[in-house]
């Protein structure tokens, strides 16, 4: 009895433990932090960039609460007088660094990786997880899944061992009562055990290695494959504007707020002038009243009462949603007006969006198959009308041939990279 009450304790000491490390939070590294945030201006070498390398940041300053006021908000920071913030400033041109929302742990975890030089990943907090969108929520859900039934099975596993040895105990119990003498076995450790085990089911342990080695190169492929992709980011911005209300409600054409979208490479972010076309005299919304259309006015130094502008303006700190890598060349105008290309093709449904995220993955893979598919608009497009005909007109031309982008040369290298 004393070795049954010894197991069923062991047990309930290991299920704890499991219970408690599976409800631990999962680990986000410091290096997608500093790819999703920082990589735009900065180098985890000691480079310069926009802004100065981060490789040897902490011994740069003093104090890292003061690193990391400066990381969040940096035009405020300096009001504080700083000496090697405003010398940092006055170096770089007095080029203001965009306000970060990441949270103290987040900027530690970007710091104690990039101040290596990048060299390893540094876990941090889950807030890091719902922070970075490299991962989606799929590849989330996916891991969480993967652990639930990683932690059942440890369970079920030790309580089939238990249980066996309850078994074994009762059994040797009811043969001492009934006077059958038993061979004493000698008590193997847990490792001896394996062993044993191991030695005698050596096909089993090979598929369970074989499981094992398949899993992990899935997992290290998939981590791989997920570099830069952020697919599902969707930042908290500093006015919670809702393009649910404006585009699907309200049914405001997306050109006149992102009126670069027909003439040039960028979309162009509206100035907050464009939003008081409206918000002069809607001064309440629907949905958050006077709270978030007050954060307007006070970037533009607007008395909604006098409705005189005063001269202490100041930007919107956007967070930026979709991002690029420097290397990749994209013109809206070429997609939107030419291409006749709808921005729910690429930026899915954002006119039921009340937080806007990333929708597509923006990959190459992405972007050439689409280039693969897309059949070229070329009735009364002047543009593509010439190119039409040398396509029909080509010796390899079949009856039947789709006129697609990748068709005209879309697959091509140097026109996306140059």
């Amino acid at each position: 009895m004393h070795l049954f009450r010894s197991n069923i304790l062991r047990f309930l000491a290991v299920c704890f433990t499991v219970a408690i490390t599976s409800s631990s939070t999962f680990a986000q590294d410091g290096a997608k932090l500093f790819k999703g945030n920082c990589a735009s201006c900065h180098k985890p070498t000691d480079q310069k960039l926009v802004g100065p390398g981060l490789k040897g940041i902490r011994a740069r300053w003093t104090d890292e609460a003061k690193l990391i006021s400066w990381v969040k908000n940096s035009t405020e920071f300096l009001k504080t007088g700083d000496a090697y913030a405003n010398k940092l400033y006055e170096q770089y041109g007095k080029s203001i660094m965009p306000a970060q929302a990441l949270s103290d742990a987040e900027i530690i975890a970007v710091i104690d990786w990039a101040d290596k030089g990048g060299d390893a990943p540094v876990a941090t907090t889950a807030d890091a997880k719902t922070a970075v969108a490299g991962s989606g929520d799929s590849e989330t859900n996916s891991d969480t899944y993967f652990y639930i039934l990683l932690v059942v099975g440890l369970i079920l596993i030790i309580l089939i061992r238990v249980l066996g040895t309850v078994n074994k105990s009762l059994k040797s119990l009811v043969d001492e009562k009934q006077g059958i003498v038993t061979e004493i076995k000698p008590v193997l450790s847990p490792y001896q055990s394996f062993r044993l085990w191991a030695s005698q089911n050596k096909k089993i342990v090979a598929i369970i290695g074989l499981l094992i080695v398949t899993w992990s190169l899935k997992q290290g492929w998939d981590g791989l494959m997920g570099i830069g992709v952020y697919q599902g980011y969707a930042p908290e911005q500093p006015i919670k504007f809702s393009h649910e209300i404006h585009a699907g409600q309200n049914q405001i054409a997306c050109v006149y707020c992102h009126s670069g979208v027909e003439k040039s490479k960028h979309a162009n972010i509206p100035s907050a002038n464009v939003c008081m076309n409206c918000h002069a005299y809607i001064q309440e919304g629907a949905v958050s009243g006077k709270e978030e259309i007050k954060k307007i006015y006070a970037a533009l130094d607007y008395n909604p009462e006098t409705r005189v502008y005063g001269p202490n303006k100041k930007p919107i700190e956007w967070i930026r949603v979709h991002n690029l890598p420097d290397h990749v060349y994209f013109n809206h105008s070429q997609h939107v007006k030419v291409g006749k290309i709808e921005c729910t093709q690429c930026h899915g449904a954002v006119d039921s969006m009340a937080v806007v995220k990333q929708n597509s993955p923006l990959t190459m893979g992405w972007c050439i198959d689409c280039h693969r598919k897309t059949e070229v608009d070329y009735k009364d497009n002047k543009y593509y009308e010439e190119l039409h005909k040398q396509f029909v007109n080509d010796p390899a031309y079949k009856k039947g041939d789709k006129f697609t982008i990748g068709k005209i040369g879309g697959l091509e290298c140097s026109k996306c990279h140059y």
